[in-house]
């Protein structure tokens, strides 16, 4: 089964994880709003969350970032008053340095990302979803901040009034991205959080177009567990935007791309098709659970 997957964050990293432990043929379109520079590297927290997820090096203690990590580098920054806030292990700077030096050597990032899933043996084609620079940005009540400044420096603090997308409007969609969703026999929407993390995906024109396109099922896996989010500010920022935090808002922001929503049982479904089951993914039995769940719901479709 031929299965493509829209994703962004640690949750959504966990779900491909378990897509993968499922045997499909799998192709993760990554969320690159996220990106940014940072010391002068070229930093894709998404995508390398997706890569160390699926090639076992994935710091399940921490949440983020790699396993067995050292931190001498930041040791040695914060010695020299460095900027501390955006914490980089020593491990996964390497991935930043040989990144940055392949974009400046005039390589696409999806063709980075490819070279990084060879080398670490990953068993999915990994796509950023462009190629083109695409950078969130969250419009507080006290002034707009780039993602990280609000996610990591600000950790999600300042109320949000809005959120947009620069570059997406002229962003084309990373080579392999469309032939994975029209040739896909199920599309899925991990539990990713909708305005920061799918969003941005869908913000991308071919994208959007894509899935309103293919013939395939497009299911949708809620973010919501016991109505609350999971991890980070989904529900937060609902609230701040007067979003009621329920599947049926999730449901509604993706009105015309979705065809049914997995959910956890212990929350309401939407009024549209939905197969409920437990959605926490503390471990790998509980993430192929997850994966297995969200087939059945696009099979029985």
């Amino acid at each position: 089964m031929k299965i493509a997957v829209l994703t962004g964050g640690v949750g959504g990293a966990k779900f491909v994880h378990g897509l993968v432990m499922s045997d499909v043929a799998l192709t993760a379109i990554v969320n690159t709003g996220d990106d940014f520079r940072h010391l002068g590297l070229a930093i894709s927290p998404d995508i390398d969350s997706v890569l160390y997820a699926l090639s076992g090096k994935d710091n399940r203690i921490q949440g983020w970032g790699r396993a067995e990590e050292s931190w001498a580098f930041m040791a040695a920054l914060r010695e020299l008053g460095g900027p501390d806030w955006f914490n980089l292990g020593d491990g996964d700077l390497a991935l930043h340095v040989v990144r940055s030096n392949a974009l400046a050597q005039g390589a696409a990032l999806s063709e980075i990302t490819a070279d990084f899933a060879r080398a670490w043996n990953v068993r999915a084609t990994i796509l950023p979803m462009s190629d083109d620079p695409v950078a969130t940005w969250i419009d507080t009540i006290d002034g707009p901040l780039a993602f990280q400044r609000y996610f990591v420096e600000q950790h999600c603090k300042p109320v949000a009034k809005a959120i947009r997308f620069e570059g997406a409007q002229g962003a084309r969609a990373a080579p392999g991205v469309i032939g994975a969703i029209l040739g896909a026999d199920a599309v899925l929407i991990a539990p990713s959080n909708p305005y920061l993390s799918v969003d941005p995906i869908l913000a991308v024109a071919e994208i959007r177009s894509a899935l309103v396109e293919t013939d395939a099922p497009v299911i949708a896996i809620s973010p919501i567990v016991g109505g609350a989010a999971v991890k980070g500010p989904t529900a937060k920022l609902m609230g701040e935007l007067g979003i009621a935090v329920t599947n049926a808002s999730i449901a509604a922001h993706y009105e015309g791309l979705i065809d049914a929503m997995l959910h956890d049982e212990s929350d309401a479904p939407p009024a549209i098709p939905a197969r409920a089951t437990q959605t926490l993914m503390a471990t790998n039995v509980d993430r192929a659970r997850v994966a297995q769940e969200a087939i059945a719901l696009a099979q029985s479709l």
